[in-house]
């Protein structure tokens, strides 16, 4: 690459190396121990893949996200859980196994016993490095939207892992803990309409709950119908926002084995023309990849091709655009999607400036 032209036009995609050190080792899942999906090979995997892009793509650490940003998202009681979970031994994980019904207790989050009072699932456990892994997670999203809304880009992407479109308020699960789309969200709303565009398979139960009442952000999904697949309890079509919120909810869900031709349609025919029904000023693309046909936890059959045109699709709607990942679980694999789906949006909105 002629060294002249380094940084021009390229994508800015942010990621901390401390994002590394978080490491599950496994999860229960309908009885069963298997190993944990959400591996450090997933993000390494990523950055090789822009790394070997460097023309188009520019790798950069964020700064730490301001005072007030996860505290203006998530409660106290949240945030407290994660810092007692800081002072666990080097090495020792804690997985939340007790979960009671919330309105019944009196939860204290000084107490790492307490956790499955915070937690919605056995599978996102927490150590003394899951803290600083979502931190720096959350600053990646809100360090894309910095660059997006000032810095002139059309397009900029946050490797956020662990991932975030799960985490609620108040608890965490899905392997989220903080909730970076919202973070990314937060960061460009003021004086602005912001959507956001959830690709993952699963639905994304958090981002719908932070913004469930807000007419200023509208929420669209498609994922896999929730009979079938996690989150179980969330992400029908008949949630549509509650108050001022109604209608700003849109979840669009298709039966597994969903392929490229199918998804397309459902772009095009529903996500798509209320996006530009809302006409925001930013799109936040909750990047979910396990949408893939390889991919060990979803149940979709879409193509690395199909993810490009996913990308092309959405980037025709010329939206300045923070690109924020969230599942994708075939590692082997995950560098090259999220290339082909960047490069897709990337491709889109140039042309259309």
């Amino acid at each position: 690459m002629n060294p002249s032209l380094r940084g021009v036009h390229r994508v800015p995609a942010f990621f901390h190396p401390a994002q590394l050190a978080f490491k599950p080792r496994y999860e229960w899942a309908f009885g069963e121990r298997i190993e944990h999906p959400e591996t450090t090979a997933r993000a390494e995997s990523i950055v090789q893949a822009l790394s070997q892009a460097d023309a188009r793509y520019e790798l950069r650490q964020p700064q730490p996200a301001p005072p007030g940003t996860f505290t203006a998202l998530h409660s106290g009681n949240l945030l407290a859980l994660y810092h007692t979970a800081s002072a666990l031994p080097e090495g020792e994980t804690f997985y939340p196994t007790v979960f009671p019904k919330r309105d019944q207790v009196q939860a204290d989050p000084t107490k790492i016993t307490h956790a499955g009072a915070f937690c919605f699932d056995a599978g996102t456990p927490l150590n003394s490095r899951t803290w600083e892994a979502a931190a720096w997670s959350a600053s990646c999203a809100h360090a894309a939207a910095r660059a997006l809304k000032h810095d002139g880009h059309r397009l900029t992407y946050a490797l956020s892992r662990p991932p975030g479109h799960h985490a609620t308020r108040t608890s965490f699960g899905g392997y989220c803990y903080l909730n970076n789309a919202a973070v990314a969200v937060r960061a460009l709303r003021r004086n602005a309409r912001v959507a956001v565009l959830d690709i993952d398979v699963h639905h994304g139960n958090g981002t719908q709950s932070m913004f469930w009442r807000d007419p200023r952000v509208l929420v669209v999904s498609i994922h896999e119908h929730p009979d079938t697949c996690f989150p179980y309890f969330a992400g029908y079509p008949t949630e549509t926002g509650a108050g001022p919120g109604v209608g700003t909810t849109l979840n669009i869900t298709e039966s597994a084995g969903c392929d490229g031709r199918r998804y397309m349609e459902l772009l095009e025919l529903h996500a798509l023309p209320a996006l530009r029904a809302f006409a925001p000023e930013y799109l936040v693309l909750s990047a979910g990849l396990d949408t893939y046909e390889l991919d060990p936890v979803g149940h979709f059959a879409l193509t690395t091709d199909d993810l490009r045109d996913v990308g092309e699709r959405i980037g025709a709607l010329g939206l300045p655009t923070v690109a924020v990942q969230e599942g994708g679980y075939h590692a082997e694999h995950l560098g090259r999607n999220a290339v082909a789906l960047l490069d897709g949006l990337q491709q889109r909105l140039s042309a259309a400036l």
